[in-house]
């Protein structure tokens, strides 16, 4: 079985992407988070917050997320979010980011987090 990827341009038009395997997508760790602390990134090359992420039985992680535009540090403690915590850690200016917290990015490219519908605990799968 595979899943077709698609993805929408500034235009909103539908373009084609890599095939990927069930198997490949299986591989993905998408975890639910609650972000314990926030501090401003003036370092990182687009406006961002570093954000650290309690994962439950999977820890705590940090990463840097270009979510300034929507979110303020003080509205962003004790969210929930969902982030890929299966990637290698990244170096982002003098910080490692060591989850990717997803987004959905608008035209404007304005990131509107992924979080869950109703709180669960920290750690759990999303599939």
């Amino acid at each position: 079985m595979t899943i077709f990827v698609l993805y929408c341009n500034k235009r909103n038009r539908i373009k084609d992407k890599e095939m990927l395997s069930w198997e490949d997508f299986e591989k993905v760790e998408m975890r639910a988070g609650t972000i314990v602390s926030v501090s401003d990134f003036p370092k990182a090359r687009n406006p961002s917050y570093k954000l650290t992420i309690d994962f439950g039985e999977y820890g705590i992680k940090k990463s840097s997320a270009q979510i300034t535009h929507l979110y303020s540090m003080d509205t962003l403690v004790g969210k929930q979010i969902i982030a890929v915590v299966n990637f290698p850690p990244k170096q982002i200016a003098d910080f490692m980011s060591e989850c990717l917290v997803l987004g959905v990015v608008g035209l404007n490219k304005e990131i509107t987090l992924l979080m869950p519908e109703r709180v669960v605990e920290n750690g759990w799968r999303i599939a």
